[in-house]
């Protein structure tokens, strides 16, 4: 039997470069892993996410340097193996503060979309100093402004779904101001791009809020035309519910 903490609150992502020595925070994102909206249905690679996430604080932000990711990083140097690359720490905010859940070796999905598109900065010279153990003469520039990404998959993930269905209004969806759209799962055939995995596209914006973020990302999937496809309706609903809030 396997006997595990159970913990109550609100998840975070949180990542960091690291040189093997120094490490350097990201931005922070919050996903959503189920499938259906309400946070129902069966776990996924992720359905949706933002950037940053309200929860993290610049005090938790430190908190989780100096209490976790540090440590970590001296104990993997003291063992013989110092880590340079990306570290992703998933994390759990609970009323005792942070507690890591898991570590990847890795970026998100989706949440490496809603960083780049946060990102100012040119990240190749950061990644390159992780190598050559410089990254404490390195930083990184952020706008401002919140990211939302919605995840469009194909009907039946994350279970059994066809490939090959078209999608159509790409480009239209694309000129909605603040849209990107990530290509996940597709095939160029033809003039046709079709979809070719479970998680598809990753319809991304940015804006002043996350509300409006979260309205120019669904005005954006309106105009996609792929009936073989979905998505969840509510992804941002934790932050969106926070900024009204505040007001």
């Amino acid at each position: 039997a396997v006997v595990e903490e159970f913990m109550v609150g609100e998840e975070a992502s949180f990542f960091v470069l690291c040189d093997g020595e120094h490490a350097l925070p990201m931005a922070t994102a919050q996903d959503h892993k189920r499938a259906f909206d309400g946070d129902k249905g069966p776990n996924t690679g992720g359905m949706g996410a933002y950037s940053p996430a309200p929860v993290m604080t610049q005090a938790l932000t430190r908190q989780v340097m100096d209490e976790i990711i540090y440590p970590t990083l001296r104990a993997l140097s003291a063992m013989g193996t110092p880590y340079k690359g990306v570290l992703f720490a998933g994390l759990m905010i609970t009323e005792e503060g942070p507690q890591l859940i898991e570590y990847n070796v890795r970026f998100g999905d989706p949440e490496c979309q809603v960083l780049m598109l946060r990102m100012m900065s040119d990240i190749v010279p950061a990644l390159l100093a992780c190598c050559e153990g410089q990254l404490d003469k390195v930083s990184l520039d952020w706008f401002p402004d919140p990211a939302l990404t919605v995840v469009m998959a194909a009907k039946g993930y994350p279970g059994t779904y066809e490939k090959g269905t078209r999608i159509a209004g790409l480009d239209r969806a694309a000129k909605i101001p603040g849209v990107e759209i990530f290509h996940a799962g597709t095939l160029a055939s033809g003039d046709w791009i079709l979809a070719n995995g479970g998680r598809v596209l990753d319809v991304t914006a940015s804006a002043k809020t996350v509300a409006e973020a979260q309205r120019r990302a669904y005005e954006a999937i309106g105009v996609i035309n792929w009936p073989e496809g979905f998505c969840r309706r509510d992804i941002g609903w934790q932050a969106v519910a926070r900024e009204r809030r505040g007001k």
